[in-house]
């Protein structure tokens, strides 16, 4: 059985032949492909096993040609169409494999014991971090420069006003025009970690997200969530310390965004335990108080609060 990438190969030299028996011309490049294609699938040939090889091909199109019209004349000028099927389908048989890895497979980068630094066509530089894979497409760079990122990784991107480079994370993508960031990965937690430029985060189930330098994105490891928070220097102890500029929950149980208010704003609620698993939508964008009156009205609580790290939401 032909495989997976067989098949692709098979495909894409079947749309060439198409294209030409129907009369449309093949453009210069796709020409030129076609002509590596059959001269790869040649050199390797004594011209008995072509010849012979050829001729089994096309002797088995017209028998199911004949089976399939029931008596229709089938003339050779039909049948010369098939010719450069023919020819090719001998590449796949012979020199597929290496042709498809040469200039079709993705180039797949692995960081499998240490770091790797990955230098792309566009000059961009992907330093991916112990356990990262990087997939890069053969076409890369095309209008728009699109790579595949499982793990960890610190992008440097060349600058481009007019092509947008898209790193396509596991559930997530980020998008940039020149910039340098991180990615980290880590089970159901997602991270980008904007060191300069600008980048477009989006997530599914959260509207998109944009950064500026010295800003992260995260899910906190939770399906529809997303956060940005500032890397900001504390004037008293001089430790840098997040502060958070906004916090987006698209139908997230309530106990699940408690638990991310009481975790970065070092407080505790309390608040009844029914009403854990119901799911809400809010934006949060204002002070500690501000946001939990917020989510205590989403689910028609009132806010006593008692000192302040402590906070009880009653009915």
């Amino acid at each position: 059985m032909r495989n997976n990438k067989d098949n692709k190969l098979q495909a894409f030299i079947f749309f060439f032949w198409g294209r030409e028996i129907s009369g449309k011309k093949l453009t210069e490049d796709e020409s030129a492909l076609s002509k590596l294609l059959e001269e790869s699938a040649l050199k390797d040939l004594d011209t008995h096993h072509f010849n012979h090889t050829k001729r089994q091909i096309l002797l088995n199109i017209k028998h199911q040609n004949d089976t399939a019209t029931s008596g229709r004349y089938f003339t050779s000028a039909k049948m010369a169409k098939f010719l450069p099927a023919a020819i090719l389908v001998l590449l796949l048989s012979l020199s597929g494999v290496s042709v498809y890895k040469k200039y079709f497979q993705p180039d797949v980068y692995f960081a499998e014991s240490s770091g790797l630094k990955v230098v792309l066509k566009d000059g961009s530089i992907v330093n991916l971090l112990k356990g990262a894979e990087l997939t890069v497409e053969k076409s890369f760079p095309e209008d728009t420069r699109l790579v595949s990122l499982k793990g960890d990784a610190i992008f440097s991107v060349a600058k481009s006003k007019i092509h947008p480079f898209v790193v396509e994370a596991e559930n997530f993508n980020t998008k940039v025009l020149g910039t340098v960031f991180k990615i980290s990965q880590s089970g159901n937690k997602k991270s980008v970690d904007l060191y300069e430029g600008k980048v477009a985060v989006s997530y599914e189930g959260t509207a998109l997200s944009y950064l500026k330098p010295n800003q992260v994105w995260t899910n906190f490891g939770i399906s529809r969530t997303a956060a940005i928070y500032s890397k900001k220097t504390d004037k008293k102890s001089g430790k840098q310390i997040a502060v958070i500029e906004s916090l987006s929950f698209n139908e997230v149980p309530f106990g699940e965004i408690i638990n991310v208010i009481k975790e970065h704003y070092k407080i505790n609620i309390i608040y009844p335990n029914e009403i854990a698993s119901k799911k809400i939508s809010a934006e949060l964008k204002g002070s500690v108080d501000d946001n939990i009156d917020i989510l205590a009205f989403a689910v028609g609580l009132e806010v006593e609060k008692h000192n302040t790290n402590t906070y009880t939401l009653k009915k």
